[in-house]
């Protein structure tokens, strides 16, 4: 016989001691041929390892008395003579003898062999029987591992082409298993990060340290209208020499697990936003700041652009007519993007006014009281959106492709409507959605709700306090005046302040200046009341203690009202102003040449607190000396003590030859805040 040897090219598999590198390595499979008589005339290595005997021991002798115990002789025998006169190979199990002594199962595959010659001889591969059938079992257990794992598996080589796919992978990334076999990885996979996954694997083929748990989101091809995630790991294969046979990917779909969390951070971010909104929303009694602090809480998280428009008979507090199929009429109140985007310029600048048909998706929703949404927006609905034909173009360039519109409803009666778009977030409205934005609407509903009526009776009780201020004579003898009435600056009710200039015999002038402790239009009324008794009282030409003594009596009539008050009869004959002081802050007075000063006059009780008299105190006003009357709104603050409000009131007054009028303003512009919670009274008068 005649053997040919094969020599690897280079170093391409290293150099050395022997490595086992290979399944038949694993096995130990060992060869020896026998003669026609039955003698060894070959024997491996392997069969020394596998049978105890080395070749010198069993060189030429007769293979059946040397292996085989005496009870199995005879069939073995047979088995030898059918193989070298048929040429059937022969394969099985069968005992043999050990050179310990020991019966070991094997097994065996027999063949004949001709050599160039002619001759016959019988060949024989024998493995330990007990190996082979655990590396079976092995192999069996490997191959049903990667076939029927619910895990997608692929071996890669270092070029990061596949070289094996299992069916999970071929469901996952929707390509035949067969298709993959010589394509790079990133011919297949769908994730937007390749890049990143065949830099990890480059470094797993270079290092051998194993990447656990990538996790890596992207959209299949089999299904590209969802988003999947999955769990990537990576690590090197190598055979029992240590030879890189390739990288190992393995595939878990967690996209179930990926869509919990994303729910529950869902669900955490939507009761965050409500919470948010609890103390966010209605923070004043202002429609349209409620209506601005909605939308800003909805945009971005619940929508790229939001408008809050209400009905303008809502904001009138008339009751809304039955509903019908005709048109409405909205007032913008707000508008928000969360982006630069030319959809705000489909949408109506807040505080205009639009009439908008019954087939507009915000009428229908204002019309039924309920949720009008529209997950996918087509060409056909941007004209129920849009307020024209140029705004659907608008919306239609913006991108616009989701759509919702929930009513502001407060007590049964529905004010408006959230108006809630989508643009750049690529998912569409859902129900969750619906329900969050609908409890967003309604939190806002009612602050806004409890605004309009509060302006409209703040209005009406402003209205009427105006009424009741005089509209005095611009010509009184011996003096020069200016006044101002200025309501509460924050969203607080009107209260009861109130200045007059009222013309008595002699050409002397009465000058009040009062404030009633409340609010609203009671408040107002009570000093209505007041100022009508007091010029009733004037014109009887008493004193100015008795002048507060009456008004005193009435108070304490009016359902418990406690009132400040200071009365001031000015005499141009005389140059007196004679001045009594109900519980009033003091008046300030400025004289050429002098620092201006506060009058120190007996403070006096409020009226309606009853049985106290009223003094009387007298003061010579010169020419051009500026006397300056006010209620406590426009010194008093919540941060600062009285007596500091007072010099810097004062401080305003450092320049006595000033235009009332500028004075007036100078002292409300630079005393007053917006935040102020109290009305203001203000008359100033000087001497001529």
């Amino acid at each position: 016989m005649t053997t040919e040897s094969f020599q690897p090219d280079g170093d391409q598999y290293g150099t050395g001691a022997p490595r086992t590198t290979s399944l038949l390595d694993v096995l130990s499979v060992a060869a020896l041929v026998l003669d026609t008589e039955g003698r060894i005339v070959f024997w491996t290595p392997q069969a020394e390892e596998l049978f105890g005997f080395t070749a010198d021991e069993v060189l030429g002798k007769y293979a059946a008395r040397l292996i085989i115990h005496p009870e199995h002789l005879q069939a073995v025998v047979k088995l030898f003579t059918e193989v070298l006169e048929t040429g059937r190979s022969w394969a099985g199990a069968f005992p043999v003898r050990h050179k310990d002594g020991s019966s070991r199962l094997m097994e065996f595959r027999n063949m004949r062999l001709l050599d160039d010659l002619g001759d016959v001889y019988a060949l024989g591969i024998a493995a330990d029987h007990s190996l082979l059938q655990r590396v079976e079992t092995d192999l069996a257990l490997c191959e049903r591992l990667i076939n029927q794992s619910p895990i997608g598996l692929a071996l890669l080589d270092p070029d990061l082409r596949y070289l094996l796919v299992n069916p999970a992978l071929e469901r996952i990334d929707g390509i035949p298993a067969a298709d993959h076999i010589g394509r790079h990885l990133r011919d297949t996979l769908s994730f937007p990060d390749v890049d990143t996954i065949e830099s990890a694997l480059r470094q797993v083929f270079a290092t051998g340290t194993p990447l656990l748990d990538q996790y890596h989101v992207g959209r299949p091809p089999t299904d590209p209208e969802h988003e999947h995630a999955w769990s990537l790991s990576f690590y090197r294969l190598e055979d029992p020499g240590g030879r890189v046979l390739g990288a190992a990917l393995s595939v878990v779909d967690v996209t179930e697990r990926h869509r919990a969390a994303a729910e529950a951070d869902r669900a955490r971010r939507r009761l965050a936003l409500i919470a948010d909104a609890s103390t966010r929303v209605g923070t004043s009694l202002e429609v349209e700041r409620t209506a601005r602090e909605l939308a800003d809480i909805a945009s971005p998280e619940l929508a790229d652009v939001v408008a809050v428009d209400v009905l303008d008979s809502a904001l009138a507090c008339r009751r809304m007519r039955r509903p019908d199929n005709g048109p409405e009429l909205f007032r913008a109140l707000a508008l928000k993007a969360a982006h630069p985007t030319v959809a705000v310029r489909a949408a109506d600048p807040p505080g205009d006014l639009a009439s908008y048909d019954g087939d507009r998706f915000v009428t229908l929703c204002v019309h039924t009281g309920r949720p009008v949404l529209v997950r996918h927006v087509g060409e056909r609905d941007l004209p129920r959106i849009a307020r024209d034909a140029e705004g659907s173009a608008l919306l239609a360039r913006a991108g616009v492709h989701s759509y919702l519109a929930v009513p502001l409803i407060a007590h049964g009666e529905v004010l408006g409507a959230l108006d809630l778009k989508r643009t750049r977030n690529p998912q569409p409205f859902d129900e969750d959605d619906v329900v969050l934005a609908g409890e967003l609407a309604s939190r806002a509903a009612v602050a806004i709700d409890n605004a309009r009526w509060f302006q409209s009776v703040r209005n009406t009780a402003l209205t009427l306090q105006r009424s009741l201020l005089p509209d005095h004579p611009p010509h009184h003898t011996g003096l020069e005046l200016a006044s101002r009435y200025q309501p509460a600056q924050a969203t607080s009710e009107v209260g009861g302040d109130w200045y007059d200039v009222i013309p008595l015999v002699d050409d002397k002038t009465a000058l009040v200046v009062g404030d009633v402790m409340g609010n609203g239009i009671d408040a107002a009324a009570t000093m209505g009341r007041l100022r009508t008794a007091t010029c009733a009282y004037a014109d009887l030409d008493l004193d100015p203690g008795a002048v507060l003594q009456h008004l005193d009596k009435i108070t304490c009539d009016l359902e418990h009202y406690i009132v400040t008050c200071l009365y001031a009869v000015f005499d141009p004959g005389t140059r007196q102003c004679r001045i009594a002081n109900a519980g009033h802050m003091p008046p300030a007075l400025v004289r050429a040449g002098r620092a201006p000063s506060l009058l120190t006059l007996p403070p006096g009780a409020p009226l309606g607190v009853g049985g106290i008299p009223f003094g009387t105190t007298t003061v010579e006003l010169g020419p051009g000396d500026l006397l300056v009357l006010y209620t406590d709104g426009l010194v008093e603050t919540r941060q600062h003590p009285i007596d500091d409000r007072l010099d810097v009131l004062l401080g305003f007054l450092d320049e006595p030859q000033r235009p009332l009028e500028e004075t007036c303003d100078l002292l409300l512009y630079g005393l007053r805040h917006p935040d102020d919670h109290d009305d203001v009274a203000l008359l100033v008068a000087r001497a001529l």
